[in-house]
Parts: structure tokens; sequence; C-alpha cells
């Protein structure tokens, strides 16, 4: 099995969801559980200090995305030039970056991809390993407009696919009206759902060749309204799979289906970006400096790392957050959070 085939062990198609119709206990420096009642056994997670860092002459900048594959390679983004992507073993060994190469890989150059970077999701599919882009709206020096695109690659950076704010409509690429988005996900029957977080508040459902199904959402508070729909996750710790929306302005996880039909809300959560499955939790970076686990009843079992009153520089506080923007789990269980902060600051949770 490949370490992250967890998430998706089982593809369904479109007409098997149709007919479809474990808490445990954190402990760490950083990491409070919340409910004495949960089983004993725990998982105790230890900050590495020393993790991921980057040789002289590179900086992350802001950062934006984190993703493990199935090799446990951890792939990081962030609003830099040098690099663009950088690529750890989970030792924390740099084992490749891309900066000068990543106009051959995405068609944009380093200064276009410092200023429209944004989510990264990495799927496994029934013809391998992939990688979606999601890149925020901005103008180049000549005034056009750049990213508001969501694009499909190999694990190299090939582009497959291109859907949003595309040069030419072709075989592999569609224009679409995104005003700003934010994030996508995958679900195990291959429909992708891109979230408009920093534009429309708009939700899309496509299948899995790019043909729009649905959309729903808009601004607001109701339910299916969103006030920054910044994170989108297909969970599969239940039975039926379901659709997370962290709708990080309303400070809550709208939960739909499939189908895109609202379910129910989780409360709770502090400015959520997005979210991570991983050995029957969710785990939800918050920007509101904490990282918040969840089961699948959608029980809070841990909330992690509030640096909100640190008023120093957060560097100096390991085990800390001051505004976490995304995570990710190797199959080992490590956590790996990545901050929205000048030098784009990502920490290594090493499981006990």
């Amino acid at each position: 099995m490949l370490s992250n085939e967890y998430l998706f062990p089982v593809r369904k198609t479109r007409r098997d969801f149709l007919a479809a119709g474990a808490a445990f206990t954190l402990a760490t420096s950083g990491l409070l559980a919340l409910d004495k009642d949960e089983p004993k056994n725990s998982l105790k997670l230890e900050v590495d200090p020393t993790w991921g860092k980057l040789p002289d002459g590179m900086k992350f900048g802001l950062g934006c995305a984190v993703v493990v594959d199935s090799k446990d390679r951890i792939i990081v983004t962030s609003r830099s030039t040098n690099p663009c992507v950088a690529i750890f073993d989970i030792k924390g060994t740099l084992l490749e970056t891309w900066s000068k190469d990543i106009s051959s890989r995405i068609g944009y150059d380093q200064a276009q991809f410092n200023a429209t970077a944004h989510g990264l999701y990495w799927s496994k599919e029934p013809e391998g390993e992939f990688l979606y882009w999601t890149e925020n709206v901005s103008k180049g020096k000549d005034g056009k407009k750049l990213g508001a695109r969501i694009y499909k690659t190999d694990m190299n950076g090939k582009i497959l696919f291109e859907i949003g704010n595309v040069a030419q409509e072709g075989p592999k690429a569609i224009k679409w009206d995104f005003t700003n988005p934010t994030d996508v996900a995958v679900s195990p029957n291959g429909d992708i759902y891109i979230v408009d977080g920093y534009g429309s508040q708009k939700v899309f459902q496509f299948d899995k060749n790019f043909k729009h199904l649905k959309t729903i959402g808009g601004s607001g508070k109701d339910h299916g309204k969103f006030n920054t729909c910044h994170g989108v996750w297909v969970s599969t710790l239940n039975k039926e799979p379901e659709l997370y929306i962290a709708d990080r302005g309303n400070n809550r996880l709208e939960v739909l289906s499939l189908e895109m039909e609202y379910k129910r809300t989780v409360e709770g959560v502090r400015t959520p970006c997005c979210l991570y499955q991983h050995d029957g939790h969710l785990y939800v970076p918050e920007l509101g400096s904490r990282v918040t686990v969840i089961d699948a009843k959608d029980k809070i079992v841990a909330q992690m790392g509030d640096g909100s009153g640190i008023k120093d520089d957060i560097s100096k506080h390991p085990g800390k957050f001051k505004a976490p923007h995304a995570l990710t789990l190797d199959s080992k269980g490590n956590l790996y959070v990545l901050e929205w902060v000048g030098q784009g600051r990502i920490q290594k949770f090493n499981k006990g």
C-alpha cells in the first residue's frame, strides 16, 4: 500500500455514492487534550526545531501550502522566488528546489509564481499521483491579470490541465471566471471541488474531466453562504464521504454532502484555513494561532500551539504558532505546520 492510500482506499463512482444515499488524546508541550475521558492510547508530538532549514541564499516567504506524497516527501510552497518550491524528506534533508526552472514547469516565472502562489493538493488517483495548484489573482508588470487559475500537474510540475484565467482554451485548458480561488480537493469518485475563497465566496463542483456540475455559495452567514471559504476537503472518516468547507471569516466548518447540500456546522474553530485527514481525525490549521483536531463525529479532541498572546518574535517559541495556514501529516503520523508569516515558518512535530 502506498503510504497515503488511507485517504481514498477504494475509488468509487458517482453511482456508488448516490446509491449509498476513535477519538484519542494528543499530548505534547504545545498540545492540549480537551477530554479526560478520551482513550489512553495517546499520540505524543514533539517539535523538531531543526527540521526543514534552507541553505544560505534561500528563504521562504509567506507560507502557502505543504503536502506529502506517497514517498513521504514533504513539498512546501511559499511566496518566495528562491525557492518557489522546496521538497524535503522526513528527516529534513532538502531533496530538491524549483526556482529558475519554475516557468518550464507551470508557465509562470519566479516573480509571477511569487505573486500568485496559494494552494496545493496532492491526489492519489488510478492513473498515478498528481498535484493540484491554486493561484490567487494578481497583476503583472504589464497590468494584465495573473493567477485565478487551478492547474493539475504530474509530480514534476508538468501541467496536464488548467482551468480559470488561461491564456487560450484548448483540449487541456478551460476558461472559467474564478474571482480569486484559494483551494481545491478531489473526491474518491474523481469529482473536483474548488473554493473561490478570496473572491465570489462560491464553491464549484466539476467531474474528473473538469465538466461543470454545480455551483453554490455567495457571501453571507447563512448556511450555504460563506465569509472567506478558504479551504475544502473531502472527508472519508465515515461510511459516506462528506465535503468540509473551512469558512474562515465565519469561524466554522460547514459540512456538505458530495452533492453540495448542507448537512451541519462544526463550531469551536478560530479562522480555519483548510483541513487534512489522518488516522481517523481531521486536522485544521487556524490562522488565529492554533491547530485544532476533530474526530469522525466532529468532536474537538485537541488543540495545540496557541501563541496568540506572544508579543515578541514567534520564532523564539518553538511549538507555538502565530498564523498556521496549511498542514499535513506523513505516513508515520508526524505533523508539519506551515505559517503565513514573512519567513514562512514550517515546523515539524515528531510522533513519539
